[in-house]
């Protein structure tokens, strides 16, 4: 029953990034292009609203749906790690048009060649767990 109700809930989130244009690969590039506030405002929105559920989250004390309580793990200060990996996950979504969410988004919108892109990220996620020993962390 669980997997329904996360089922229905990817479902209306792939049905609102696709009507609110933020998996329309013109939004995109004008947001790279620093032509358009769209895509600025959704983010800007998404970020907004996350630092306001986690305060509440963690005001609150509120349990999961498995009964145990939400935690969240302090970031070590590596800010050369987050620095290289936002640029290259940006360079990734600026060349393909598209960053891991929408992809699936698009896809089931009937953009087949988004079938490359998805194989790519499954590639470059297979890749780095291979690195990632090798990785400075």
């Amino acid at each position: 029953m669980r997997s329904l109700y996360f089922l229905v809930v990817g479902i209306l989130l792939g049905v609102t990034l696709f009507k609110s244009e933020a998996a329309s690969w013109f939004r995109i590039f004008e947001m790279f292009h620093f032509e358009s506030f769209h895509m600025y405002g959704i983010i800007g929105t998404a970020v907004g609203l996350g630092v306001i559920v986690v305060q509440i989250i963690k005001r609150k004390k509120l349990k999961g749906y498995n009964g145990n309580p939400i935690t969240f793990a302090d970031k070590e200060k590596r800010k050369y790690s987050y620095i290289l990996g936002g640029i290259f996950f940006g360079l990734g979504w600026a060349l393909a048009g598209a960053c891991p969410g929408p992809m699936f988004t698009l896809l089931g919108s009937g953009y087949l060649s988004l079938i490359v892109v998805i194989l790519s990220g499954i590639a470059g996620t297979f890749v780095y767990g291979l690195l990632r020993d090798k990785l400075p962390h």
